[in-house]
């Protein structure tokens, strides 16, 4: 497997990552799946350098996206402009493989000569997997937002993470 920063042409991969998530989990809060081009700002907000990174782990013989993992704005407010806000995902057929690993320490790696100051990772519960990756990055449990979010027809709670940068 082999890290990079995302391009242009990985937007139709990216998307069908996350529309996985979209339809089937509760790993994201977001309930319509997504053409390419809805995803184009998202994508375009993620650029090479800067604190705002998308970094895409590929196959090394295929070049199949495998995962990626983003670091965004924590909030819009410009005090806030020293935490991000981190994710991952992996394709579905590619868990259990080191992926989410790979990418956050590249992802990390990456951030290392930015201004910031906190990362943050909500977790939409339960997520085991999830939490013990930000835990072997130093994230600590900071508290948990009850029934925040509804998807499936239920309620979900999310549990905050933070590590320092």
């Amino acid at each position: 497997m082999q890290v990079r920063p995302g391009a242009e042409e990985d937007l139709e991969a990216l998307t069908e990552i996350y529309n996985h998530y979209v339809r089937e989990t509760s790993i994201t809060f977001d309930t319509v799946v997504f053409t390419p081009e809805e995803r184009r700002p998202w994508l375009l907000s993620h650029p090479e350098d800067g604190p705002y990174r998308l970094m895409v782990a590929t196959s090394a013989d295929s070049q199949e996206i495998l995962g990626y993992a983003t670091s965004s704005p924590y909030r819009a407010k410009p005090a806030y402009a020293t935490s991000v806000e981190t994710t991952v995902y992996v394709a579905p057929d590619a868990g259990r493989r080191g992926i989410g690993t790979l990418l956050y320490k590249a992802l990390f790696e990456a951030l290392a000569g930015e201004d910031l100051h906190r990362a943050y990772a909500g977790i939409a519960q339960p997520n085991e997997a999830s939490t013990r990756l930000h835990e072997r990055f130093g994230f600590r449990y900071v508290g948990t937002y009850h029934e925040v979010g509804r998807k499936f027809g239920r309620y979900w709670d999310v549990a905050w993470y933070e590590r320092p940068l």
